[in-house]
């Protein structure tokens, strides 16, 4: 998988700082602090032994006596074990190698020699998270698991597979990229470029935003591996060949090149010992030549434009230009400076009361920032960069000169104190939130400088480096602004580059593919065409051959727990509203969760709904203007958010529950100000300011437009689902292209007052405790004290409450607690006129890839054959559709799987084909249906399904499942019992009664470039 640098970005904002934590008797964190410096383990010797109190963890630092491999260990009493191994992976051309080896050598390795392990292995055990990724600068292979003998399994495969593996030239064909004919078993048909990577680059660099981050960065730091694309350029990958991948291993994959991480409750002499005995005891030292050298300073700023593909769902078409300045700072190494910037930087851009907020996005000059905007630490040198997208040709150069004028007015005046002090409580929150992919975290935040030989040790001592950071602010009050006239005002290695649309660079691209397909054709004999043919066909055949497995570990699914763990919830009531309480170890947090129906609101207000919940929280409420409201979110909790949900029931497909859901967190000491906040949005929220409201519109309707590149498949599965249910069709017009499209027509709008107008309207039928449920997760000493506060807010916002007849006639009342005979129900709306259609949707799109998707009406969640169909869908991915959408259809990805809403989906990302795909949807269930699988292949599917349903919960997040959709631990014991009980019998069945041809109405769509087959179709809808 291809990260560019921004996703990586240590941002402190994307980092918590918190695992699945549990205290016991002999803690692993007490145990690792019994190792002493210069004690020697299993060819292994200990340098540093640290405690770190803030994460609750011990660090242990390591190094490989023989090989110099260096190695940490995070010991915490935290079950979601995880191990990572990278490599420092710096290619000098833009032909992907360490991508395309990223994928190669989890394709089969010495002692796993079978095709494709890493996905084979995915349903061969509980992990939590199993993937890799290639960097900029580095190449990265993790996974954790919740169950030891996983662990040691996981650990086998990804050691054999980075260390020794098979490289096979036909697996550098269908991960890389080849020249094949269209049809492989027809010669006479033209031949194409194929491949796996081939086509997933091209899926990335379809989203504009990629395109300028990766110029950016080329750009920025000219001098060595950062100029070129690490993920691979479409047409440079081309030109690899396998030779040069199998050096590139040679000479980046070696345990002198590798950084270990290991975290967890697990020991850690197991580990030492299985990476000696397994990898490292076969290995002498080399001296690996993979530095970054530092880049160059300019003596003077550079400037810089490139284009881009026009957006056909941008909010204004004519404002379509990108420009940002972009500074190189210091280096990520010297981690000190690296925070004090990372702070700065936030200090600058986040939120409405940052300087360049103001300056830029509220003067309107573009529709947001730029997504590559902020701090960005992924490479040895970290940079700063500010600008925006969404702009007009004619504002480039204003906005040019208010970057310069906004970093002179920052040395003049700095930052408030109370703003600094609301990114430091941020801080402090990100260290108390507990989340379930700590270790995760932790090798993600610790990546980069360690791979440029910095102290990742160092990285984890958060509180050390606030209290210095706050004494360099008492010891010089100007110590930020010194910061910005060093690295800003003074500093000539900046560039500033642009981008805008051309109308013609699809058609540029196609042609400068065409050319290069030309080219090498052009250059062959006659023995390669034959060559060619005959590769494809070996190819093909390679593909087809069922694989013989067994050579790899796995569980059984006697290792699965028979039962779920159980968690306690009390049902109450508060002022008439409904209150669950669950008492968790929160480590002094405090959730707040609340449900409010729309049942009485107005159909014709309901398209609004996503809009009014993603400014609800942004303006103004009480006697706080917007910035004040801003401030006080970040100086007071953990965030608020408002969000559109669409609760299917669990009996009855055409029944569901509509609302809005209210979220937020705090310290329990700010527990008062938090639900204060709350009260002030029900009591007196500000609806009152057009050009606040704009510049909202503006940054929503870009945000959505950006959002399909990547999230194509998601919004073709929505679109492919409208038809079939009552709740596919609301999340269709509340979150699928439909809400895309309604964005960018609110956006063009040049008055907005009549949409201003609608807020309160709207506001009035969605605050109103008659509707309300609430949820709150807290530790249970602090509960009592809670519950009081709750009271009070419930009381606070008593004069909202107001009884409203709902719109639609049917209302079906669900008990919040059928055990207890709890008259507090939740009212759903059901639809039994509802009729389910086929409908089959294609929306053009400047895409170069498809998003393809077929969706079913099936049953839903308690019933008898919910569960044959969860593990069909894994069943199907795995032994089916993965071999024909990926590994012979050359798609990113693709699959099935069974929804909750009881709809079962197909789909396709980043995908050369369409209409071919659907056939493979087609002949995923004719396989199943003729049994072409083994018992082995459904216990496989088993130990998929459960690796995801016994997914560690995050205390913040128990008894959530509960208060949604009424789902109770009873209910989800007796699915689980049905999991197990699945036999070839109910798969078979439930494929021929569900999913065969007529049997039940299907949905289908797709996104994605011109296609004149489906364009001249009659039975395709055209967007």
């Amino acid at each position: 998988m291809f990260r560019h640098s921004k996703s990586i970005i240590t941002k402190l904002r994307n980092l918590s700082f918190q695992g699945s934590w549990r205290s016991r008797g002999s803690s692993a964190v007490e145990r690792a602090l019994q190792f002493t410096e210069g004690q020697r383990i299993h060819g292994f010797t200990v340098k540093e032994v640290t405690a770190v109190p803030d994460l609750f963890l011990t660090a242990v630092k390591l190094t490989h006596d023989a090989t110099g491999a260096q190695y940490l260990h995070g010991a915490r009493d935290d079950s979601n074990n995880l191990f990572s191994v990278q490599f420092r992976t710096t290619p000098m051309d833009s032909t992907g190698v360490p991508h395309i080896l990223e994928h190669i050598v989890l394709c089969g390795s010495q002692r796993f020699p079978c095709r494709d392990p890493f996905f084979k292995m995915l349903n061969r055990s509980l992990s939590t998270f199993m993937n890799a990724f290639t960097a900029s600068d580095y190449t990265m292979y993790p996974f954790s698991t919740q169950n030891a003998k996983d662990f040691q399994n996981l650990l086998s495969v990804y050691l054999d597979a980075v260390f020794f593996p098979c490289l096979r030239e036909l697996d550098f064909w269908q991960e890389g990229w080849r020249l094949e004919h269209e049809t492989p078993t027809d010669p006479s048909s033209r031949l194409v470029f194929k491949g796996v990577v081939f086509n997933e680059m091209k899926g990335v660099f379809s989203d504009n935003e990629q395109i300028y981050a990766q110029h950016l960065q080329n750009k920025l730091l000219p001098d060595h591996t950062y100029s070129v694309v690490s993920g691979g350029e479409p047409l440079a990958i081309t030109d690899l060949t396998w030779i040069q991948l199998k050096h590139f291993h040679a000479t980046h994959y070696h345990p002198s090149n590798a950084r270990f991480f290991t975290y967890g409750d697990l020991p850690l002499e197991q580990h030492l010992k299985q990476i000696e005995e397994e990898a490292l005891s076969k290995f002498e030292r080399t001296e690996p030549n993979t530095a970054v050298p530092p880049q160059t300073q300019w003596d003077k700023p550079r400037a810089d434009h490139v284009t881009c593909s026009p957006d056909t769902l941008a909010p204004d078409p004519t404002k379509q230009n990108t420009l940002c300045v972009s500074y190189l700072l210091g280096d990520i190494t010297d981690t000190f400076e690296a925070f004090t910037l990372n702070l700065l930087s936030s200090l600058m851009i986040s939120g409405p009361n940052s300087p360049f907020y103001k300056a830029l996005i509220e003067a309107k000059f573009g529709s947001d920032f730029s997504s590559s905007v902020g701090f960005d630490g992924s490479t040895r040198r970290a940079s700063f960069t500010i600008g925006l997208q969404g702009m007009a040709q004619d504002d480039i150069e204003q906005v040019k000169h208010i970057i310069a004028q906004t970093i002179d007015d920052i040395i003049e005046t700095g930052f408030e104190e109370e703003r600094i002090e609301a990114l430091l409580h941020k801080i402090e929150i990100q260290i108390k939130h507990q989340s379930t992919s700590f270790g995760l975290a932790l090798t993600s935040y610790i990546a980069s400088c360690w791979n440029h030989d910095g102290d990742p040790v160092q990285l984890l001592k958060i509180s050390e480096r606030v209290s210095r950071f706050r004494k360099c602010l008492k010891e010089n009050p100007r110590y930020l602004q010194e910061k910005v006239q060093h690295y800003f005002k003074d500093n000539t290695h900046r560039l500033t580059l642009s981008m805008s649309p051309d109308e013609r660079f699809l058609e540029k691209q196609a042609e400068a593919e065409e050319q290069k397909l030309q080219w090498k054709i052009k250059n062959l004999t006659e023995v390669d065409h034959k060559d060619i043919y005959e590769k494809g066909l070996q190819l093909l055949a390679d593909q087809s051959t069922t694989q013989d497995a067994s050579c790899l570990p796995a569980l059984k699914v006697s290792d699965i727990e028979p039962t779920i763990p159980y968690t306690p919830v009390q049902l109450d009531t508060s002022g008439g509203v409904p209150v669950q309480y669950c008492e968790q170890p929160t480590n002094g947090m405090v959730y707040f969760r609340a449900m409010c129906n729309f049942n009485s609101l107005p159909e014709d207000l309901k398209i609004y709904i996503p809009l009014f919940c993603s400014v609800i929280t942004k303006l103004g409420c009480g006697k706080l203007n917007y910035r004040q409201q801003a401030q006080r979110i970040e100086l007071k909790t953990g965030g608020m958010s408002v969000s559109p949900q669409v609760i299917p029931d669990i009996d009855d497909l055409d029944l569901y529950e509509q609302g809005i859901f209210l979220t937020s967190s705090c310290l329990e000491r700010n527990l008062p100000d938090m639900f204060q906040l709350w009260s002030d949005l029900f009591n007196s929220p500000h609806f009152n300011n057009e050009e606040r409201l704009r510049v909202l519109v503006l940054m929503s309707a870009q945000e959505l437009s950006n959002g399909i590149s990547y999230s194509g498949h998601m919004y073709a599965m929505t679109r492919a689902a409208r038809s079939l249910t009552p709740t596919a069709d609301l999340q269709e017009m509340l979150g699928g292209m439909d809400q895309v499209k309604f964005m960018k027509r609110i956006a063009e709008l040049t008055d907005l007052t009549s949409v201003l107008r609608k807020l309160p309207r709207i506001k009035r039928h969605l605050f109103n405790p008659e509707t309300m449920r609430c949820a709150v997760n807290a530790s249970p000493q602090n509960m009592s004290h809670v519950a009081g506060e709750v009271e009070s807010f419930i009381g606070n916002i008593a004069a909202n409450r107001k009884e409203r007849k709902p719109v639609r006639p049917t209302v079906v009342e669900r008990s919040l607690d059928p055990q207890a005979g709890s008259a507090a129900s939740r009212k759903l709306i059901s639809e039994p006129h509802f009729k389910p259609c086929q409908m089959k949707t294609y929306f053009q799109l400047p895409f170069p890839v498809n998003f393809v998707s077929e969706c079913v009406r099936t049953v839903p969640f308690s019933h008898a054959d919910y569960a044959s169909l969860c593990i069909l869908g894994s069943m199907m991915t795995d032994k089916f559709l993965h071999g024909e959408i990926r590994e012979k259809g050359g798609a990113y990805g693709g699959g099935a799987r069974m929804g909750g809403g009881g709809l079962f989906s197909f789909y396709s990302f980043s995908d050369p084909n369409s209409t071919k795909t659907l056939s493979a949807f087609r002949g995923g269930v004719e396989w199943v249906r003729a049994g072409k699988f083994t018992q082995q292949d459904i216990d496989e599917a088993k130990l998929s399904v459960f690796s995801a349903v016994d997914a560690p919960v995050a205390p913040s997040d128990k008894g959530l499942g509960h208060f949604l959709n009424g789902i109770t631990d009873e209910m989800k014991q007796r699915h689980r019992e049905r999991l197990f009980a699945v036999t070839d019998k109910n798969l078979i069945d439930v494929a021929g009664r569900y999913l065969g041809i007529g049997q039940q109405t299907c949905g289908v769509a797709i996104l994605g470039p011109e296609n004149e087959t489906l364009r001249k179709d009659p039975s395709w809808v055209v967007k």
